[in-house]
């Protein structure tokens, strides 16, 4: 499930006390935690000058979390930072954050960060007979604040000394000196605590959430085998935020993502140039060819041609000197290099060119959204001009219908921002899991600028293929139905298809696959693929 992104954003303008931050839309000054895709989120930050609970389950990402929050106030806004933590040694943290090039050591060298180590002996202290409090802790955090003038403070986690505090009342009041000094001092706080489990309650104790003005939950719920991972806003004390769960994962190099939001941007300008889809046929079809920023859909059952489509694609885009990602979900690489040279495609010379580089994985390999952060990496390094995605409906066998929809956005956003010609590919229903469902394959046709189907036809007891452009935004296309061929040339779309109808509703089996023969033996008509609505269920309408 993902969020509600009805309440609107905000214009912002320089913090009144000296901060580097902005006022929402209610005034109060907000913290941008410079994490991918939160700040969209909490509509431009964490509330400056307040106390924010992040709680969590094992692995949901807390620690990262703060981390990212101090060493991206140091990076982006020159905001120095105090680091407090109470069960990993400050040494192994410097460790843990390495691949994400956060020169700590060195920050800590120039006062920008640091350390209060709670960590030391905390699990070796003596029971506690009496009046317990928190104060020399207190101390020496508001001490290092003064000393290095921070202005964004970590405390990570919370509750590993909370536990020692005894009983809840005294865990509430001792929480509360320690929010209260740091809200005195003006900085900007994040408190890490974990929480038993993802959806009872919001923290261990069930005291901590009413001590803080605001409280994020982080969650890691295992769903359908797999892990999945999604933050949500539970109160910003006074201010307003977007609600709902939102979808996140965690990169070696990126730190915490947040998708789609994190990649979502608006774009001034619209391409007009055209580029060849490697079909001739095809490109008289779509009005000349693609405009440079399109991202196609091409649907249709197996053996349609749809990999055809994505080779000669690539290879159009090597002869014009561009370079093209092909990212390949159902096939190895050796099955692909078959299949090109059994249509006239060398494969191998194309990538030796450099301007063809090709992923071939398994959905099962990885998460879609570690599927998309490491397609984003190869845009990055690679800088395609170019990009073939073949297909998306093997995705379905690892993904929600949500989870898969979230993935095209993102990647939609990465690739018209980078003005990159797209090629996606997909079956009309999955192979092995359920169709994706009527609306979210609504939703991802709605995403794309040209959508073509392939379709299977039957006519006069021969089974022949067809071609029809849906759409295609900004451009006049051919509305006809044509037939086509597969050789070993490739295709070769010839003319309209006469004389037919409902060319575009021919009955298939649950696979996708060619027509077959009712195993009844009876008259009755086969289940309908729904053109207005591809991937539904067939309706009593359906002829």
């Amino acid at each position: 499930m993902t969020g509600s992104d009805g309440i609107s954003g905000h214009d912002g303008h320089d913090g009144h006390d000296g901060h580097d931050g902005h006022d929402g839309i209610d005034g109060i000054r907000r913290t941008p935690t410079g994490i991918n895709g939160f700040d969209q989120i909490a509509l431009g930050g964490l509330p400056g000058g307040r106390s924010t609970l992040v709680t969590g389950t094992t692995g949901s990402g807390k620690t990262l979390f703060a981390m990212e929050f101090l060493a991206r106030g140091v990076q982006g806004h020159d905001e120095p930072g105090v680091f407090v933590t109470f069960e990993e040694d400050p040494g192994d943290i410097r460790t843990n954050v390495t691949s994400l090039g956060f020169p700590i050591t060195e920050w800590e060298a120039a006062g920008k960060w640091t350390f209060v180590d709670a960590s030391a002996g905390l699990g070796q202290e003596a029971p506690t007979i009496g009046a317990y409090d928190l104060g020399a802790l207190t101390a020496r955090i508001a001490h290092a604040v003064r000393r290095s003038g921070a202005r964004r403070v970590a405390l990570d986690s919370i509750g590993a000394v909370l536990t020692s505090l005894g009983t809840v009342g005294i865990i509430r009041h001792e929480l509360y000196r320690i929010v209260s000094a740091l809200n005195a001092l003006g900085v900007t706080t994040v408190v890490t605590a974990e929480r038993p489990r993802e959806y009872d309650g919001v923290s261990r104790f069930g005291v901590e959430e009413f001590v803080v003005d605001n409280v994020i939950i982080l969650r890691n719920v295992l769903r359908q085998e797999r892990r999945r991972r999604t933050v949500e806003i539970v109160k910003f004390r006074g201010t307003n935020h977007r609600t709902g769960e939102w979808l996140f994962t965690i990169g070696p190099r990126e730190g915490i993502v947040i998708m789609p939001l994190a990649f979502l941007q608006a774009r001034e300008r619209a391409s007009t140039e055209r580029v060849s889809s490697g079909n001739t046929g095809l490109d008289a079809m779509c009005g000349g060819g693609f405009f440079r920023d399109s991202i196609v859909l091409l649907t249709g059952p197996t053996g349609t041609g749809k990999t055809l489509t994505s080779l000669f694609f690539a290879a159009a885009a090597v002869e014009a000197g561009e370079r093209c990602l092909l990212q390949t979900f159902d096939e190895t690489h050796e099955q692909l290099g078959r299949n090109a040279a059994s249509w006239g495609l060398d494969l191998e010379a194309m990538e030796d060119s450099g301007l063809l580089h090709v992923v071939s994985e398994y959905p099962e390999v990885a998460s879609p959204e570690e599927h998309f952060l490491r397609v984003r990496r190869v845009i990055e390094e690679f800088r395609p001009t170019r990009v073939a995605i073949d297909t998306l409906s093997a995705l379905e066998r690892i993904v929600s219908s949500r989870a898969l929809l979230d993935f095209v956005i993102a990647l939609g956003a990465v690739l018209r921002h980078n003005e990159i010609t797209t090629l996606l590919t997909s079956a009309p229903t999955g192979r092995v899991t359920p169709t994706v469902t009527p609306a979210i394959a609504m939703e991802v046709a709605s995403l794309t600028d040209v959508t073509i189907l392939l379709r299977y036809v039957e006519s006069e007891g021969e089974i022949q293929r067809g071609i029809a452009v849906l759409q295609s935004r900004g451009s006049a296309h051919d509305h006809s139905i044509r037939r086509f061929d597969i050789d070993n040339t490739g295709m070769r779309i010839g003319e309209p298809m006469r004389g037919l109808s409902n060319v575009l509703s021919t009955a298939y089996p649950q696979s996708g696959g060619l027509p077959h023969d009712d195993p009844a033996g009876s008259d009755a008509p086969q289940s309908l693929w729904n053109t207005r609505n591809p991937g539904a269920a067939p309706s009593d309408d359906d002829d």
